[in-house]
């Protein structure tokens, strides 16, 4: 006899913290605390926050990023994870 096992799932966003119910501080210490945080940055939309380079890829740069709060429309919550432009090695 097989059987199911039935979990129920919380959708996606609801399991992301939401950057517009936070404070611009608590938005920056949430990524200062876990380095790298993936939040809700609107209705359809998320972003992955970092707190230095340790948290991207050895070719990457970071570039500050920001996002909506409930005290500031564009707070400077992290730094995202970009590819440079040139790389340091092209002539």
């Amino acid at each position: 006899m097989a059987m199911t096992l039935i979990v129920p799932f919380a959708s996606a966003n609801a399991a992301r913290p939401d950057t517009r119910a936070m404070t611009c501080g608590q938005a920056q210490s949430l990524v200062q605390r876990y380095g790298a945080v993936v939040m809700t940055t609107g209705q359809y939309t998320y972003f992955r926050f970092v707190a230095d380079r340790g948290f991207c890829d050895a070719w990457e740069t970071l570039q500050p990023k920001v996002a909506p709060t409930r005290d500031n429309p564009r707070c400077i919550v992290g730094y995202a994870c970009v590819e440079p432009l040139f790389a340091p090695w092209d002539d």
